[in-house]
């Protein structure tokens, strides 16, 4: 959704009236996941996709009849079955619920998440896509703030406290209520609320701690998957914009002082990468990101290097089995990479792999030597 404020905002400044799909759930196999957006204005323009091009086109009437005052604010469906085969329908065998609503520039919930988004806060928005005022919108920050209503005091407490919890987890779903908030399965019945949730957090935060090839290789890569990128090495002549311009920020340091900064802001969501073979570099930037609650922590190195990193950081009081379980090295998965973009490749989906708990061939728990 947050990508098509821009042609949204072109569209409404020109006198046209808005219309927005967004992806409320899938079921099986589907091409956008839940928060995939798709405007539409009355000319028929569109901006955004919802499913890589199967149902765009149906959308597009959809979307028209609402602008038209035809249809209401409702959840509309395309899947597939074999008689068909070749009517609108998602070739993927899947089946996409999608909400198709007025966008409505003035509305509260909406002027506060995109206030949020622009400060690079978090926000959820809470959307009533079934029952009683549909289309009605709560947005929940966690520090309190809430814009908005769902039609109830009571199912805005309710709503408020589990799009929280959604946002805490950086999820996007449906959730069903009573028309007052009501949980317990008996209360819901055909007055039953169904409520969207859609989060967003600002782009995770991969620190790469080490200034050379292999970095530049990263940092452009983990751009191009979302990640807000800051670059840190001791050593200014290396450390510098005109060979990391990929990168958000690039810090001239030792790791100490920038982990004791931005160490408590990392979450699970976030990446360290320590890419130096220097023990001054890599021991405090390993005891930094263990020190924090950072979801991923990447040593580069092989086997033997390693074992001899173990052994400096058991001198540096370094000692639990845990702490060391949370250490990838050699980092990446192991794909045969060799040259800095291939082992780029190869960090990154280990990261992906870790977020989702995928079982794949990391090379720390392989043997032998790690370029075969």
């Amino acid at each position: 959704m947050d990508e098509l404020f821009a042609d949204i905002d072109r569209w409404i400044a020109a006198g046209q009236e808005v219309a927005v799909a967004r992806v409320v759930d899938v079921a099986g196999s589907g091409p956008r996941l839940p928060g995939a957006a798709m405007a539409v204005n009355e000319d028929g323009e569109v901006a955004g996709s919802v499913s890589g091009g199967c149902v765009e086109g149906a959308v597009v009437g959809e979307a028209l009849a609402t602008l038209r005052g035809e249809a209401p604010p409702r959840v509309v469906s395309f899947g597939y079955s074999d008689d068909e085969a070749f009517a609108v329908g998602l070739t993927c065998g899947g089946t996409i619920r999608l909400f198709v609503d007025r966008y409505r520039p003035a509305e509260p919930a909406m002027t506060a998440v995109r206030a949020a988004l622009d400060a690079e806060r978090p926000v959820a928005l809470a959307t009533v896509v079934g029952g009683r005022h549909a289309g009605a919108m709560l947005a929940v920050q966690p520090d309190g703030q809430v814009a908005g209503s769902l039609g109830s005091a009571e199912l805005d407490r309710v709503a408020g406290r589990d799009a929280l919890a959604e946002l805490e987890a950086a999820r996007s779903g449906v959730r069903h209520y009573g028309p007052d908030g009501q949980t317990t399965p008996e209360d819901l019945d055909d007055a039953a609320v169904t409520v969207f949730v859609e989060s967003w957090s600002p782009a995770p935060q991969m620190l790469i701690f080490g200034a050379v090839d292999f970095t530049a290789a990263l940092a452009r890569v983990a751009k191009l998957l979302g990640y807000r990128v800051t670059v840190c090495d001791a050593r200014d002549v290396f450390a510098t914009r005109r060979r990391f311009p990929m990168a958000d920020e690039v810090v001239v340091s030792w790791p100490g002082p920038l982990l004791a900064r931005r160490g408590p802001s990392l979450t699970g969501r976030d990446a360290v990468c320590i890419l130096t073979h220097d023990a001054k570099f890599d021991v405090p930037a390993i005891q930094g990101a263990l020190a924090s609650a950072v979801g991923y922590i990447g040593v580069m190195g092989s086997r033997q290097t390693h074992e001899r990193r173990v052994a400096r950081l058991a001198e540096a009081g370094v000692t639990d089995p845990a702490d060391l379980d949370r250490l990838l090295s050699p980092i990446g998965l192991d794909l045969g990479a060799r040259t800095p973009e291939e082992t780029a490749i190869s960090i990154v989906a280990e990261i992906i792999a870790r977020r989702t708990g995928r079982p794949v061939p990391s090379l720390r728990d392989g043997r032998g030597a790690i370029h075969g």
